[in-house]
């Protein structure tokens, strides 16, 4: 690649727990000698996917070349955070051959896509392809995106009700922005879940994108990267929920971060995480947590009432063994005291 030419960049999307990092892990370690650089995106002020991919980092994606974005949500600090952090990656020597953009679960995609046209990155890279990453349990199971014919039906008894929620307009905007959607999580869905999920998405598409299936990130990065979209030059065929207003707020949702003491059993943190999903509406929890009598780090990742956990590493002699958590829900699911009392028991 002559120094004149573009680094493309792909924008990975998609709502909560759909497997972005998991995804981007699986490209670092199969990158087929290109040399990445990751930006990664959260939402709430613990950072934990930055964490786990600084652990995956390879000389051809080495530690330097991940940079962490943990204050918010990344279309919307785009001249503060997102401008000058692209401007130092490409800075970098040797410069990246390709960018890997993690926007959090609650980013909208279009907002992002249109900071490509800034004048201090424009000339230097290119949207190579906006990948959504969509649950397919949770897609099967209508969770994530309206029953269209029964909101038509709703609609027509009494215009003026409107039953879409902030969680199905996200989901709609990072599915018309895509070139392309991956279906995760194919394993749990099943074949009929999975199917169930291709028909919801291939209903809410303004215009139909291939559908890759895959289980725990695992694709060729042939198939997924040099798609060579330019999708700053199409960001008119990509439309959204938001289209025509200045700006937009993620007062929809909030996060609070808990931190606990040292725990005695995994496995009741994990019932208690259920609990917050059930009884308190919380849609993701992730961090990690000290177990009692174990040198490991116990890392946990919940998407509803589903908990993964597994030691991830060893505690660091000078980091305090405390449990920390992140949780994030709609505004008005978010009370601090509430949740820590679930968590403590």
């Amino acid at each position: 690649m002559s120094d004149l030419s573009k680094v493309p960049v792909t924008i990975v999307t998609g709502f909560l727990g759909a497997g972005k990092t998991t995804l981007i892990s699986h490209l670092i370690r199969n990158a087929g000698g290109r040399r990445l650089a990751v930006v990664v995106n959260e939402f709430g002020t613990l950072g934990v996917d930055g964490d786990i991919l600084q652990s995956c980092a390879i000389p051809d994606c080495p530690a330097e070349n991940i940079v962490e974005l943990a204050n918010g949500c990344i279309c919307c600090t785009v001249a503060d955070d997102f401008i000058p952090t692209v401007a130092k990656l490409l800075a970098l020597d040797p410069r990246p051959d390709h960018i890997l953009i993690e926007t959090s679960g609650l980013a909208l995609p279009k907002p992002l896509l249109k900071a490509f046209d800034w004048p201090a990155i424009r000339s230097r890279i290119t949207v190579d392809g906006v990948l959504a990453l969509a649950d397919a349990e949770a897609v099967a199971a209508g969770r994530f995106a309206p029953d269209v014919a029964a909101l038509d039906a709703q609609r027509a008894a009494d215009p003026s009700v409107d039953h879409e929620t902030p969680l199905s307009e996200v989901f709609e905007d990072q599915l018309a922005c895509a070139d392309m959607v991956l279906l995760t999580k194919c394993d749990l869905a099943g074949s009929e879940g999975i199917a169930a999920a291709r028909a919801v998405i291939a209903a809410e598409a303004p215009r139909p994108v291939p559908v890759i299936e895959l289980t725990e990130g695992v694709v060729d990065p042939r198939v997924i990267l040099g798609l060579g979209a330019a999708a700053e030059d199409d960001i008119a065929a990509r439309p959204s929920h938001h289209d025509g207003e200045d700006e937009h707020e993620h007062e929809d949702f909030n996060s609070t971060v808990i931190a606990l003491s040292e725990i005695a059993d995994p496995a009741d943190l994990v019932d208690r995480i259920e609990t917050l999903a059930r009884d308190h509406r919380i849609l993701r929890v992730k961090g990690y947590a000290a177990v009692t009598g174990k040198p490991m780090r116990l890392l946990v990742q919940a998407v509803g009432a589903r908990v993964r956990h597994h030691y991830d590493r060893p505690w660091r002699p000078d980091e305090p063994r405390r449990t920390t958590l992140v949780a994030i829900a709609e505004h008005d699911a978010i009370d601090h005291g509430v949740l820590r009392a679930v968590l403590e028991g």
